[in-house]
């Protein structure tokens, strides 16, 4: 009898000099538990509880580059050396558990300064700890106040912000980085005909909207080790009419792969509170497939994939490379090691946990 193929999910993955042991990771989840930008013990015991979990790959919450960069004043940052000092620890007990970590670098645009969601989300003004906001043009999303339009020269700041948040990231000993260019934050915000009405070489066509992005691409690549691979997470699609698309997505991924991206992570939706979005099991794999398509480089797919037969099938069917997972690992920090023993994945215990683990030895 033929023995059974290993599964596809529990297939090692390499990025550049990144050998990643499986292909089901963790996906970035806001925790808004940082005091003034630095990480707190909460986040090592988030974060080390998938790197004991045996996660392929665990990426941080969206880390601002600037404090007007936060989504809410509780949000972890790394535009000083003392937050990146904070994440050192973190990132030595992940890879303690020889998990690797990426660091998601993020600026909120117009989506920033809101309540934490423990008090009620909504503007949080600047009489209450907020700040004003800034996009790339005048325009609200939903119900938060109309950012005011950044500069030329702001922008050429802005790149410098990640540029240096990525020498940050190296020094706190990150295996990768990762720019945040979905769900509506600034770099989305540029990307989008909905969000972005300059007029001038960062507006109105597609190469002048990508143009912001790409300019980050170009000055993060050239701060990281040439080992060191380089992630874009996309939102592919606004789910809206007139807006950024499928289409549009699968048009930039290789600009970012020629640029040096090695890796994108696809959702979508978040820019436009008119969104209306078709929620349901792996509903975003078919976009990541369309990408996928576009260029050469792996790309991973979330959203409402919460079983291991749900995540081989993904791979399987060559909708993605990865699996990005957050809530199931919220529920299920050792999703990994289930799903392993569930579809014949080899997955090593943690030493410590090795006694849970019935293998029929012990009476």
């Amino acid at each position: 009898m033929a023995s059974k193929a290993p599964p596809r999910l529990f297939e090692p993955l390499t990025l550049r000099d990144l050998t990643v042991a499986h292909r089901l990771w963790v996906a970035a989840m806001c925790q808004y538990s940082a005091v003034d930008g630095v990480p707190q013990p909460w986040h090592l015991a988030h974060l080390g509880s998938f790197a004991i979990g045996r996660a392929g790959l665990i990426l941080t919450e969206a880390t601002a580059v600037a404090p007007e960069g936060r989504i809410s004043s509780s949000d972890a940052g790394i535009w000083t050396d003392e937050q990146a000092g904070a994440w050192a620890p973190i990132v030595g007990f992940v890879h303690s558990q020889d998990v690797p970590i990426v660091v998601q670098l993020a600026h909120a645009g117009r989506k920033a300064s809101t309540k934490p969601p423990y008090l009620g989300r909504g503007y949080q003004p600047p009489e209450e700890g907020g700040w004003e906001t800034v996009g790339p043009s005048p325009s609200a999303y939903g119900r938060l106040p109309a950012p005011r339009a950044l500069t030329k020269p702001e922008i050429a700041v802005a790149v410098e912000l990640f540029v240096a948040a990525a020498r940050r990231s190296v020094a706190a000993g990150f295996d990768g980085v990762e720019l945040h260019a979905a769900h509506g934050y600034l770099f989305h915000q540029f990307l989008s005909p909905r969000s972005n009405q300059r007029e001038d070489e960062y507006g109105g066509s597609f190469e002048n909207r990508a143009r912001f992005l790409l300019e980050v691409v170009d000055g993060v690549r050239a701060v990281l080790p040439a080992g060191m691979p380089l992630f874009v997470r996309l939102s592919a699609t606004d789910w809206v009419e007139e807006g950024w698309d499928g289409a549009d997505s699968a048009r930039l991924a290789p600009l970012l792969e020629e640029r040096g991206v090695d890796f994108l992570s696809i959702s979508s939706a978040g820019n436009d509170h008119r969104q209306e979005i078709p929620v349901g099991p792996g509903y975003q794999l078919p976009l990541a497939r369309q990408v996928r398509a576009a260029a050469s480089v792996p790309v991973g797919a979330a959203g409402l994939i919460t079983s291991p037969v749900q995540a081989e099938s993904a791979i399987v069917d060559g909708a993605t490379d990865v699996v990005l997972v957050a809530r199931q690992f919220l529920r299920e920090p050792g999703f990994a090691l289930r799903a392993a023993a569930e579809l014949g994945g080899e997955l090593e215990w943690p030493r410590q946990y090795r006694m849970a683990k019935f293998d029929g030895s012990i009476p």
